[in-house]
């Protein structure tokens, strides 16, 4: 049981770090793209770690009470993580074109290639 709490902790504690440099990044990057990708790269990483730890916490959990809450504990979050896989990314793409679309350009652009292609 201590081999599996500081594996929890250690999943825990990468979470929360990624989720803090996502939050630094916000502050310190000079223009949405920047920041956009630093908050979508911290938060897909910081919750895959954070989820890692409660499913393997709900399904330690299980095998040692027998109890079913602890098994539908792991598995929603692991329903809640690959739609978080799926929509986080997405939304960020989504976020990036609706802003190149509207005319904010990087801070330090000097070409922009995507203006030349044919966007449907």
């Amino acid at each position: 049981m201590e081999i599996l709490s500081t594996i929890l902790y250690i999943f825990l504690g990468i979470g929360v770090f990624f989720n803090c440099l996502g939050s630094v990044g916000l502050l310190r990057f000079p223009d949405v793209y920047t920041r956009l990708h630093a908050a979508t790269k911290a938060t897909t990483f910081g919750s895959i770690f954070t989820s890692l730890a409660v499913i393997i916490y709900g399904f330690s959990r299980w095998n040692i009470t027998g109890d079913s809450k602890f098994r539908v504990l792991a598995l929603h979050t692991i329903v809640a993580l690959i739609c978080l896989i799926i929509t986080n990314p997405t939304g960020a793409h989504a976020i990036a074109r609706a802003a190149h679309r509207s005319g904010v350009m990087p801070k330090q652009a000097v070409i922009d290639e995507l203006k030349e292609a044919k966007l449907k």
